[in-house]
């Protein structure tokens, strides 16, 4: 779609040269949103591409995925063999509701940005322990847990001008065993529910609610609970005003949803028998 109403698109190279941010503005990196629908209330764009970060870089301790790094690239990452956790991002790159066109326009960072209950790449992040760095529009940086930074339906923690630079994933969380699970009312639809379950060596336990809440749930147990305590933690800590409605489920068919899958990730970690 046309954005009629723009005027100027700036294109900065350098942190240094991002324009002062004022009403009217946004950032475009894929801008697969962007240019969906009207946003008569824009005058200009900056356009990220320029900055040419590298879409993903491996330290010996972070994996760390540019705001701008494309949905194809994250999936097309050839990730180590010690990487237990690997399968998620391709399942998680699976979870959109995207062509292949959008795939490789789409951002990480746009999806976190965006904070749609169902962005399955908030939905990966978190699980994983991503790390969001902001470049905050006073300048300087903050550090901030991706199960943090989104605080509900298109609500997260960046003001006016904040720019999302990159989410660091420790390699630690890489190697832990994990569990995935998703539904959506239609074959190919919007997730309606996905959770993510990981199981350290010591047997810590780490369960992420995600697309059934307005907001990623994490629950953490220092040992794996049984089925029936999983789901008592389970309804204690996500409120029924929690679970988010619109037409892609009703807030109590996704709690009955999140109840059920999180039972059998809590079987597929520990072993047992899924009915």
């Amino acid at each position: 779609m046309d954005l009629n109403t723009i005027t100027a698109v700036a294109h900065p190279q350098t942190r240094a040269e991002l324009p002062v941010w004022t009403a009217g503005d946004a950032w475009l990196a894929g801008g697969t949103w962007l240019f969906s629908e009207p946003q008569a209330h824009l005058t200009r764009l900056i356009d990220l591409t320029d900055l040419k970060w590298p879409a993903l870089t491996l330290t010996d301790s972070h994996l760390s995925i540019a705001a701008t790094c494309t949905i194809a690239e994250l999936d097309g990452l050839a990730c180590p063999s010690d990487w237990l956790a690997a399968p998620l991002i391709n399942q998680c790159c699976r979870a959109f509701l995207a062509s292949f066109k959008v795939w490789k326009t789409a951002t990480v960072g746009g999806n976190l940005c965006m904070s749609l209950p169902a962005g399955p790449m908030i939905s990966l992040t978190s699980a994983l322990d991503g790390v969001c760095t902001i470049w905050k529009a006073s300048g300087g940086e903050q550090k901030l847990p991706v199960a943090e930074f989104v605080t509900g339906n298109q609500r997260n923690r960046l003001t006016p001008g904040d720019l999302l630079r990159q989410i660091d994933i420790p390699i630690a969380a890489m190697k832990r065993r994990s569990a995935f699970r998703q539904i959506s009312l239609a074959p190919i639809g919007r997730s309606a529910a996905l959770l993510i379950g990981s199981l350290e060596a010591d047997d810590a336990l780490t369960l992420t609610v995600t697309a059934s809440t307005v907001r990623p749930i994490q629950l953490r147990f220092r040992k794996a609970p049984d089925a029936s305590a999983l789901r008592a933690a389970l309804m204690q800590q996500i409120t029924d005003d929690l679970y988010h409605a619109d037409i892609h489920g009703a807030p109590l068919w996704r709690k009955h949803m999140t109840l059920r899958l999180a039972e059998e990730i809590h079987g597929e970690l520990l072993g047992a028998t899924q009915p």
